[in-house]
This record gives C-alpha cells, sequence and structure tokens, in this order.
C-alpha cells in the first residue's frame, strides 16, 4: 500500500487526483477531517485520520503502507512535523519515503539565504539518517502561483503581474507535471537513494511569462517591476502577517541576488512525463487568469 500526506493541499490535491485518474489504490492521512470531505468519495482511496506530528495517531495510516509520499504545509513547524514522522514511519516498519520538497532554480542561488530551502535541506538530512530508503523530489517554483487569488499571481482587474524580482529568469513548473512524476516514482524501482530536481522546460523573465498569458487570453497583461520596499507593502495591506511578509521578502531578494536560473527535465524523461510549457499552462487556465474581468483590452 502507499500512503500520501499533505492531500488537502494545493500540491497534494493534485498528486491526489493524479492517482485516482490512473486508477491506482493509495490511502491518504487527513489530519483535518473537515478538509477532506471531497476526498471521501474518489475512487481507489482511503481515508485514514491521524497527524504527522502525533506518531500515536498513525498506527492505521501505516498499517501494511511499504512507501510514503511525505507532503506537509510550509509552516515553521515544517521541520518538526516532518522529522517526527519519519521516526514514526520507521518505527512503523516502513521501507521507504519520498520527500516531496522544493529547491530554487537559480544556478548561484545560495540555499542558507532563504530559510524554506533550509528546512526542506535539514529534512532531507534527517531521513538519510533515518534507516529508512528515501528519495527526494524537488520541484521548482509553480506555475500555479502566478494564477489570480495567489500570493504572487497576476491582479486580473490590473491585467498586470507586480513583482520585485527585475529581469530575473525563472522555470516554473506545472504541478500536474509533479503529479504525474510522484505517482510514477511511487511505483518504480530502483530510486532509492536518489535526488530528482524538477523545474519546467524554460526559464523566462517575468514580461516573457506575461507575455505568453496575454497570448492565451486575448488581453494585454503587463509586468510592473517594484522594489522589494514596495511589494512587502502590497502585501501588508492585504493583511498578510510579519511573518509571511519576512518570508516572501527572503524569497524576492533571493530571486534577485541569483537572476539566471537552469533547466532541468531529467525527472521528465525519465519518468516519461511530457514536460508543460508556460503556454500551455496559460492556454489551460485562460479563463481563471481573466475571471472577474470583463474589461480587457481586446488584442
Amino acid at each position: 500500500m502507499r500512503l500520501l500526506t499533505g492531500a488537502t493541499g494545493h500540491a497534494g490535491s493534485i498528486v491526489l487526483r493524479e492517482f485516482v485518474r490512473q486508477q491506482i489504490p493509495v490511502r491518504v492521512l487527513v489530519r483535518d477531517p473537515g478538509k477532506a470531505a471531497w476526498i471521501r468519495d474518489l475512487p481507489t482511496v482511503e481515508v485514514v485520520h491521524g497527524d504527522m506530528l502525533v506518531p500515536e495517531s498513525l498506527t492505521d495510516a501505516f498499517d501494511d503502507v511499504d512507501r510514503v509520499l511525505m507532503i506537509s504545509s510550509p509552516r515553521d513547524n515544517m521541520v518538526q512535523t516532518q522529522c517526527r514522522f519519519i521516526d514514526a514511519a520507521q518505527s512503523a516498519g516502513v521501507g521507504h519515503i519520498v520527500k516531496f520538497g522544493g529547491k530554487e532554480s537559480g544556478t548561484t542561488f545560495d540555499p542558507n539565504a532563504f530559510r524554506g530551502t533550509r528546512w526542506h535541506l535539514e529534512i532531507e538530512k534527517y531521513l538519510e539518517n533515518s534507516g529508512v530508503a528515501w528519495t527526494h523530489l524537488r520541484p521548482s517554483q509553480f506555475m500555479q502561483f502566478y494564477l489570480p487569488g495567489t500570493l504572487t499571481g497576476v491582479d486580473p482587474h490590473r491585467q498586470a503581474l507586480v513583482m520585485p524580482i527585475s529581469e530575473s529568469r525563472l522555470s516554473p513548473v506545472d504541478i500536474t507535471d509533479i503529479a504525474q512524476v510522484a505517482v510514477a516514482m511511487m511505483q518504480a524501482e530502483g530510486i532509492e537513494g536518489k535526488a530528482y530536481d524538477l523545474t519546467g522546460p524554460e526559464a523566462l523573465t517575468m514580461t516573457e511569462i506575461t507575455d505568453r498569458i496575454s497570448e492565451a487570453t486575448g488581453r494585454t497583461f503587463r509586468y510592473e517591476s517594484v522594489t522589494p520596499e514596495r511589494k512587502r507593502a502590497l502585501h501588508a495591506a492585504e493583511g498578510l502577517p510579519p511573518e509571511v511578509l519576512d518570508l516572501l521578502d527572503e524569497i524576492y531578494r533571493g530571486r534577485l541576488a541569483s537572476p539566471d536560473s537552469r533547466v532541468d527535465l531529467g525527472a521528465h524523461r525519465e519518468f516519461g512525463v511530457e514536460p508543460t510549457t508556460f503556454a500551455e499552462f496559460a492556454r489551460r487556465h485562460a479563463a481563471d487568469f481573466t475571471v472577474g474581468n470583463g474589461n480587457g483590452t481586446r488584442r
């Protein structure tokens, strides 16, 4: 049996739907039953309740499980949560954990400059020393982060993407690609002790991204480059708490310091997944980019 954690989150929910699409049985660990109502009726899915931080609540989750795809929210307690879960899995005799992490795609990015990357690296080292077979899946930034309604998404009313990263290039990856790779990894043999970086097929500036959104929607979107201080003020006006403001500021300044991104499609090739271009992603989500906007300038 395969076990998936984090299925009620953004990435985890898309991974779960890929298991369902391929009709692969999977068990899902859910901490908050109220967030899992949509999961219960999915075919081939077994839902168990438990908390990654509470080992004694995980007995049913680990029963007859030989491989886990470990995902959890990137919050301040992520290291404690995942390390405690690793200990519980090891004690239960789970043979293999695939850690869903993250990695900045800049060629000169300093991993110690961003706390999220530090957290993932700390957990990876802990897993490697746990005695459980391990595999790391390290996707870069998600294409979905550009959708309206996300912290870094476009504003469909102003038809603008406001970011403080100048002309830096990023290589975002579609979560549907990640989901296909992740599900393939959960069935694959011979991946123990390996780390897989995963990016999209292009390194793009924000202007190139808004050009692709414009082509997909028939409306003119623009990139508005602002200072990190201005972006922080805009986020503060949205009501974000100081700890989130600090985290986002680290990300933006890290990308300014490392303006170049690499493309790594090795995982796509190994697991037979066709990489999604940003143009394809924008066409698929054209209605999302223009929701609530009836006054766009037609091209």
